[in-house]
């Protein structure tokens, strides 16, 4: 059964990094290791990106908390599937927003999506997860790399991904999102490691 990356997990595959990637190990030295970043497996993850979706982390916690106000804090996707149009709307959730999150729980209630059987191999995962309306590839690596702990997940389209690997190569321009998955393939198989560095550099910019 998969955990997501552990920090122990976390600073050994970051030290291994650190001997193929001089800069990497300076800035380590400068600003130490980051967090572990761990989420709940299962379905609420995706729902709790799903409800998330273009709003503040305020909000998105005050949609969450009427959610669990209207179905319960253990709710099911059962739970959510019977409710109407309006006790949605009424925790939030706009119309498209509630086409994502029944897409979700219809494909876990008809068998179609198993959390715990997953494929393994990472692109075949995302593929299965993107089925679910309302999430993308970015969502579905943030995902496998938070929930499950896939060590070479690499969220190459994420901004803050693309310009913390500006800043650690020294690049001139921040690369777009083919350029980012080529320049990581020397890193592979840590890339989740890097990625999860990558938020932590662009959060503490050099001095």
């Amino acid at each position: 059964m998969r955990v997501g990356l552990t920090a122990e997990r976390l600073r050994a595959d970051l030290d291994a990094l650190g001997l193929r990637e001089p800069q990497l190990a300076t800035e380590l030295a400068r600003i130490g290791y980051p967090e572990a970043r761990i989420r709940e497996r299962g379905y609420k993850t995706l729902l709790r990106t799903i409800v998330g979706q273009q709003v503040s982390v305020a909000a998105a916690a005050s949609m969450w908390r009427k959610l669990e106000a209207e179905l319960g804090t253990d709710f099911t996707p059962a739970c959510l599937l019977a409710r109407d149009f309006d006790a949605l709307r009424a925790c939030g959730l706009s119309h498209q927003k509630q086409g994502y999150a029944r897409s979700l729980c219809e494909l876990v209630e008809a068998g179609e999506l198993d959390f715990d059987g997953l494929p393994a191999d990472d692109e075949d995962a995302i593929a299965h997860l993107t089925r679910i309306k309302g999430i993308g590839r970015w969502s579905a690596e943030i995902y496998l790399l938070f929930a499950e702990g896939r060590p070479d997940i690499w969220p190459a389209g994420d901004l803050a991904v693309q310009e913390g690997v500006k800043r650690l190569l020294g690049l001139d321009e921040r690369p777009a999102e083919k350029a980012t998955r080529t320049l990581a393939e020397p890193w592979a198989p840590q890339r989740g490691a890097m990625a999860i560095f990558t938020w932590h550099f662009y959060a503490n910019p050099a001095l």
